[in-house]
């Protein structure tokens, strides 16, 4: 075992869980330790409201992780106006393409026991129709994209070598993506990954682990659906930023997500969407003021502040 544990030493990852929870010695580059992220922000209607609500109560949101319907039932004058907004709002978008796997004829990730496998895209002509998406969205401006495959990391990164795909995009890899360790964060961080979404039910010893491996922010569910175990950490807030920074705190409530009856449907009342957006802007308020009270030395970032993949149109 000693053996072991000192070749994960060597390989840059900790032999075990911290248990003083350390803090991180790290931060975004201007200095902040946390950045408030949203997901859900299907539609323009959508945004329109969030930055309405964003506005009234003077809380940065920094990055919208929006049409997790999938960027393909969008019109072009529907993300023209998105990029716009997001744009003129300094807001970072993370845009989910389509197709994936529950697009296609496969069923497999629809069964009890196919869901374990995870989200991945299915045959090498469905990874032709994502990138194109990806590049549909790229013309308009947007600099952030949604994965939830290694191999289509791989191939955005390989990509972005050739030129085909700008520099300045970056890519996050989605919680449907199941890593939940250290070496899976390394993996990701070497593939391009540019930010990285664990699973949500990590304890704050296991974040701090993964923190200790790797350089990229780390996205943290800071409140989840019921579809996903339906947890609410915010009193977990101050801890996690300590340890984990530079994170985002990612706000996702809700009765379900993207599969079954999941609010991230096409045919989701866009009032609602509108509504909910709002809620969630609150909830990042709360957030914030929850960990001021622990650690008002850790920094929320800014409004605006740089390094985000705003769009471009």
């Amino acid at each position: 075992m000693k053996e072991i544990l000192e070749a994960l030493e060597d390989i840059g990852l900790p032999s075990e869980d911290p248990k003083d929870l350390p803090k991180s010695g790290q931060t975004f580059p201007d200095g902040g330790h946390y950045r408030m992220e949203i997901s859900g922000v299907e539609r323009p209607s959508t945004l329109e409201a969030l930055i309405e609500e964003r506005d009234d109560r003077g809380i940065p949101i920094h990055r919208l992780i929006s049409t997790v319907m999938g960027s393909t039932l969008l019109t072009d004058d529907e993300l023209e106006e998105f990029a716009q907004m997001a744009y003129d709002a300094d807001m970072e978008v993370i845009i989910t393409p389509g197709p994936r796997a529950s697009w296609n004829t496969g069923r497999q990730i629809a069964t009890p026991e196919g869901a374990i496998s995870g989200l991945r895209v299915r045959g090498i002509d469905n990874m032709v129709h994502a990138i194109k998406d990806i590049q549909r969205c790229i013309d308009f401006g947007f600099r952030g994209f949604l994965v939830t495959d290694e191999g289509m990391l791989w191939v955005a990164d390989q990509l972005k070598k050739k030129g085909l795909i700008p520099d300045d995009v970056t890519f996050k890899v989605s919680i449907y993506a199941g890593h939940a360790n250290p070496a899976g964060g390394k993996l990701l961080e070497d593939l391009g990954a540019g930010t990285f979404n664990p699973t949500g039910d990590l304890s704050i010893p296991m974040f701090a682990s993964i923190r200790k491996a790797i350089d990229i922010p780390i996205d943290i569910h800071i409140y989840l659906a019921d579809s996903m175990g339906g947890f609410n950490r915010f009193y977990e807030g101050p801890d996690l930023a300590r340890v984990a920074s530079p994170c985002y705190f990612k706000i996702e409530p809700g009765s379900g997500l993207a599969a079954g009856a999941g609010m991230y449907k096409p045919w989701t009342d866009p009032g609602f969407l509108a509504s909910f957006a709002k809620e969630k802007v609150k909830y990042a308020e709360i957030i914030h003021n929850i960990i001021q009270e622990k650690y008002p030395d850790l920094k929320l970032s800014e409004h605006g502040c740089k390094g985000l993949a705003i769009p471009q149109p």
